[in-house]
């Protein structure tokens, strides 16, 4: 069988060939329009970086001449552009530093201003607002000014969403503990948040029809259920599927948010309905077998747009374009992965043993049920059982422990997605994003993702977060404000049982 991307290298070879010379000779030139290409080494080190830094960082025009100066020439975007790309990680690092303490905000110059703003207090209030302009404008970083200019060159756009990739790297690493660094990446944030906002977004539904490139790339991002093959891809933009993602004019051919979809009757318990046992690819559609849409992947292709709401525009974008497909359609529905709850897990009973209440976590007769099924001894070596089978994944090999521990898993996952927090809100990635836009917490399913990765991940359990249209802003008021999740007589149900087991 021929893979997708030999067929997708043969589709895009007789367009690419001609290109080839033209790349070969930009990068053997010495320099094109004033702008120098760098090897892969820099020879320099911080002496090359300053010396780059200082010829394409330009000052900060004078407040009185901001909208009468001339833009910097484009060659010191692309010479910036150049040359970040030929640094190794490490040097990338040290120049980012660089970039950002060295070119930043003129503190001592905003300083100054701040305390003449406290000094017109008691004046009039054009005075008073004029003076908070020109402080706004000397927040301004140096450095903001070149970011500004490099979206504006062919490829800029996608060169700075890749740049804030690297910012965020290091600043989760901890490569770096300057506040510099996180100053640059708030505002990268601010402009990327700006050029991708919703209005300057295009809804692109994929089908087997559209451009090579597109498919490879939507197959290849496809973080939840990882496609197996070009007939596995097929499927997911065939019959009963639709495909949806949000491009962008600056940067042709990503997929920036990719959004799955299967059109069902009923609203589904398990993936592999949707992802393993289905129909033909030639299938014809039966619309009165479509009642509801059924949510089951969505993924960020860009790392450097963490942070940028986009998948909860996309969401609201294609329920409108499925009303308008369906007009009957009335179930509007996740189901979704619980990533971290299975390491939540061995966390809460190492936590509970080492304080002596693992025993509270699940009843007395499930213990013993977990005791003769392992064959170990009663007490720890029992919660330690516990705690080996789940993280092998052996214990779903197992009808009797299945069966025990069903009621027991079922209420801690209850309580890790409902009750455990961060800052108020739901701990659980997925939840949260679900959450805060306006969904219900509608129901946990058993047995709904038996593939390794599920049982590894969440002990086979998925959740439907489903969408009430006419309830979703109340909801996500609720929950934004004042940190209330909406939940159904299921979920509630489980989290008092485990409330009520663990003795909280």
């Amino acid at each position: 069988m021929i893979s997708l991307r030999a067929i997708c290298a043969f589709r895009s070879s007789t367009r690419c060939w001609r290109h080839r010379t033209v790349v070969k000779l930009a990068l053997e030139a010495p320099a094109v329009n004033g702008c120098h290409w760098y090897s892969t080494k820099i020879r320099n080190g911080d002496s090359g970086m300053d010396d780059i830094l200082t010829r394409v960082v330009v000052p900060l025009p004078s407040y009185e001449t901001r909208d009468k100066s001339p833009p910097p020439p484009e060659s010191n975007s692309l010479e910036f552009m150049h040359f970040y790309k030929s640094l190794e990680k490490e040097d990338k690092r040290d120049f980012l530093a660089k970039l950002s303490q060295d070119f930043g905000v003129d503190h001592k110059g905003a300083s100054e201003l701040a305390l003449k703003l406290l000094d017109t207090q008691l004046r009039d209030l054009a005075t008073i607002l004029q003076v908070e302009d020109r402080l706004r404008y000397y927040l301004t970083p140096r450095y903001k000014q070149l970011l500004s200019h490099i979206s504006k060159v062919e490829g800029g756009v996608k060169f700075l969403v890749d740049l804030r990739a690297d910012v965020l790297e290091i600043i989760s690493s901890k490569a770096s503990e300057s506040p510099h660094i996180r100053d640059l990446n708030g505002t990268l944030k601010s402009l990327l948040s700006e050029w991708f906002s919703v209005g300057l977004l295009r809804l692109e539904r994929i089908t087997w029809q559209s451009p090579c490139e597109i498919l490879q790339k939507i197959s290849q991002y496809e973080a939840v259920h990882p496609v197996r093959n070009w007939t596995d891809l097929k499927r997911r933009v065939g019959p009963y599927r639709r495909c949806y993602a949000f491009t962008h004019a600056a940067m042709p051919g990503e997929p920036l948010v990719v959004l799955h979809v299967a059109l069902t009757e009923d609203i589904s318990d398990n993936i592999q309905s949707i992802v393993r046992e289905f129909a033909t690819v030639d299938s014809e559609e039966d619309v009165n077998k479509i009642n509801s849409a059924i949510f089951y992947s969505i993924s960020s292709t860009q790392a450097g747009l963490q942070g940028v709401e986009l998948g909860n525009y996309l969401i609201k974008r294609v329920v409108r374009e499925l009303q308008s497909e369906f007009p009957h359609m009335a179930q509007f529905s996740s189901l979704s992965p619980i990533p971290g709850f299975s390491s939540w897990l061995q966390g809460l009973l190492s936590q509970y043993r080492k304080e002596g209440r693992a025993f509270d976590l699940l009843s007395e007769q499930e213990w013993k049920e977990v005791e003769q099924a392992t064959d170990s001894s009663p007490g720890a070596a029992t919660v330690d059982s516990l705690r080996k089978l789940i993280s092998t994944g052996e214990w779903m090999r197992s009808e009797r422990l299945t069966r025990v521990l069903e009621p027991a898993l079922m209420r801690l996952c209850a309580w890790y997605l409902y009750g455990e927090k961060r800052r108020g809100y739901a701990l659980n990635p997925v939840a949260n994003f679900h959450l805060q836009n306006g969904a219900t917490m509608w129901r946990l399913n058993w047995h709904a993702d038996t593939s390794p990765r599920g049982v590894a991940n969440s002990c086979g359990i998925m959740v439907n977060y489903r969408y009430f249209l006419n309830e979703t802003s109340k909801n996500s008021a609720l929950y934004l404000q004042n940190k209330v999740i909406t939940a159904t007589d299921q979920v509630l149900a489980l989290v008092s049982q485990f409330q009520k087991n663990s003795k909280l």
